[in-house]
């Protein structure tokens, strides 16, 4: 793991990818959620970056709605506690995905959900929005919200997004010690970095660190890959 933060902090040595342009994927939306997205009338209610995906569709418009109410800070909170939800229930993304769900059971969902963000939400900004995913059965993107969400709020806070994945969980040293090393890179852009920590098994070893919109691939199966292709290329 020393190699990998050495090879971090020599840029030079990095192998650095932009990361595939993705389609815009902007759906139209359904009636009753195109209140969240109406053009602000302010400079200050538009999402501070532009995202992809159904997830990041209704996270934009999300945004838009608690800036529009003041309810930017109490909405963050409620989706951070949400957040918590999914990393201990890892069995909950199966049950809001799943196309069985009756109104009734939407609504017990709901609920429960309510329960864990308590009196975090302030003018009840998410629960009129968990509402709106429930009517156009959409609860199973939620978790992606909650992850967009705060990819929102980081920009609005001049913040960027390091994402270290590992095939095994890092301890907090570690984890330090990558971020001293990115920040002192030309990749950090001079901002503050909001550090998160992902496990893939799949990637057998080494790190992959993603910042903005580059990607460091430093991993075991990355490795195997190239030499794969170039064995094949060579016989």
């Amino acid at each position: 793991m020393t190699g990998a933060v050495n090879m971090l902090s020599r840029q030079g040595r990095c192998t650095v990818t932009r990361t595939a342009a993705r389609k815009n994927t902007q759906q139209t939306l359904p009636a009753n959620l195109r209140s969240y997205a109406q053009a602000a009338a302010v400079q200050d209610t538009r999402p501070p970056v532009a995202l992809f995906g159904l997830d990041g569709t209704y996270a934009s418009a999300l945004y838009t709605a608690a800036a529009k109410t003041s309810s930017l800070d109490s909405t963050s909170k409620s989706l951070a506690a949400l957040a918590e939800v999914f990393k201990k229930d890892t069995k909950l993304p199966a049950i809001l995905n799943a196309p069985t769900l009756s109104s009734s059971d939407k609504s017990q969902i709901i609920q429960e959900l309510q329960r864990h963000m308590g009196s975090l939400d302030k003018g009840e900004t998410v629960k009129n929005f968990l509402r709106t995913l429930s009517d156009n059965n959409r609860l199973g993107i939620l978790q992606g919200v909650c992850e967009k969400f705060g990819t929102l709020m980081g920009a609005a806070r001049g913040e960027i997004e390091l994402t270290i994945t590992s095939a095994a969980k890092l301890d907090s040293k570690t984890l330090q010690r990558l971020e001293q090393a990115v920040s002192k890179s030309e990749y950090s852009q001079g901002k503050k970095l909001k550090v998160i920590s992902k496990v893939n098994p799949d990637i057998m070893g080494g790190l992959v660190v993603e910042i903005g919109d580059r990607t460091i691939d430093l991993s075991v199966s990355s490795k195997i890959a190239k030499m794969n292709k170039l064995l094949t290329d060579t016989l």
